[in-house]
């Protein structure tokens, strides 16, 4: 597994009950984050969460770090999604619904673009992450359809990430739907031998 930026917590076995709370702050972050901007008030997040600030601060002592942590969590959590697709869908039907699946990661990471291009060296890594989680991933579901026939080869992953990220329209659902629609047409598509 690739290495998570810094700010977000080493892997290691917690407790049910903090892990309950980190969910809880990472969900609640999440949804106010998207909201209201990750500038939005710390307190806002605890109590949404259920917890005292001290919980999140010793999780997450700066901005930055939750900031991450949420990033990471959802990065992790679409991912996860792959192989629940891949699983009960066949494949050409299982990347539309992956792609449909990144487009609304996507559209609620908006919101987050400022503080990833600020500058700040917490978010550095936050890129690289990306692309270590999703290009393998994607690769699969590519391959998967490939394999049927069922779309043509030769795609590349990375490309087709920039791409989605391209083509979302916070805020416009539709929009977003018909431009997968289409993308998914376009991958199927073979030109005459």
């Amino acid at each position: 597994m690739p290495d998570r930026p810094s700010g977000e917590p080493p892997a290691r076995r917690v407790r049910p009950d903090v892990q309950r709370n980190l969910d809880a702050l990472l969900t609640a972050a999440a949804e106010i984050f998207a909201a209201e901007g990750v500038d939005a008030p710390v307190r806002r997040i605890t109590a949404k969460a259920g917890v005292g600030a001290g919980t999140l601060y010793r999780h997450f002592p700066q901005r930055s770090d939750l900031i991450t942590a949420v990033l990471c969590h959802d990065v992790d959590d679409c991912v996860r999604a792959a192989a629940d697709f891949a699983a009960r869908y066949e494949p050409v039907e299982a990347l539309a619904r992956w792609l449909r699946h990144f487009a609304g990661f996507v559209a609620a990471k908006r919101g987050l673009k400022t503080a990833l291009h600020s500058g700040d060296p917490a978010y550095e890594g936050l890129p690289e992450y990306f692309r270590q989680r999703f290009v393998p991933v994607l690769a699969g579901l590519l391959d998967a359809a490939a394999a049927t026939g069922g779309i043509r080869t030769g795609v590349e992953p990375y490309d087709l990430l920039r791409a989605m990220k391209d083509l979302v329209a916070p805020g416009d659902d539709g929009y977003t739907e018909r431009m997968i629609t289409l993308l998914v047409d376009g991958l199927r598509y073979r030109p005459p031998a």
